[in-house]
């Protein structure tokens, strides 16, 4: 079955100072990238609250993060030509882009919505579903290459369920 590649980002905060912090996605073949940005001088604004959450300090970042400019040339390389999902879709996209655009370098992707490919019976049993896998994979950090993970699995799963609950209804 061809997977969709899922793209997910953490960000510094919630609201329109946010930035980028970290960037990860899955792709069909099970290849998973995840890696840490550095963040630019003037981007300053850290919420405690979604450091909890990720668990990510801006030390670390600092420390570890690689450069956004790195790493744009790196997605372009491994998605090049690829249409790449996100199930948040409105803040994932604006990150994305602020990240392409402060380091000045052409997106060669494309981010969509997860929901445009959802169908209907998926969107209903997904946040079901989408507990179950959490369950069932123990992930415990709130990462993004590991909500990548979680999100695909999640597709899969829905997709699953639906179409064979539509072939038992053919088949009737």
């Amino acid at each position: 079955m061809n997977l969709p590649i899922i793209l997910d980002i953490e960000a510094s905060g919630f609201g329109p100072e946010g930035y980028p912090i970290e960037i990860g996605f899955i792709k069909n073949d099970k290849e998973r990238y995840c890696r840490l940005i550095k963040p630019y001088n003037d981007w300053t604004y850290w919420d405690k609250t979604a450091e909890k959450l990720h668990g990510i300090s801006r030390d670390k970042l600092l420390k570890h993060g690689n450069s956004a400019s790195e790493i744009c040339l790196e997605l372009n390389s491994l998605l090049k030509g690829e249409t790449v999902y996100s199930d948040g879709w409105v803040v994932d996209s604006s990150w994305l882009n602020m990240l392409f655009d402060r380091s000045n370098i052409p997106k060669l992707f494309r981010l969509s919505s997860l929901e445009i490919i959802l169908k209907e019976p998926q969107i209903e049993i997904w946040d079901a579903t989408k507990i179950s896998v959490v369950n069932d994979t123990h992930i415990e950090r709130h990462r993004a290459s590991n909500d990548a993970l979680i999100i695909q699995k999640t597709f899969f799963q829905t997709l699953q369920k639906t179409e064979s609950k539509i072939t038992k209804i053919k088949n009737s």
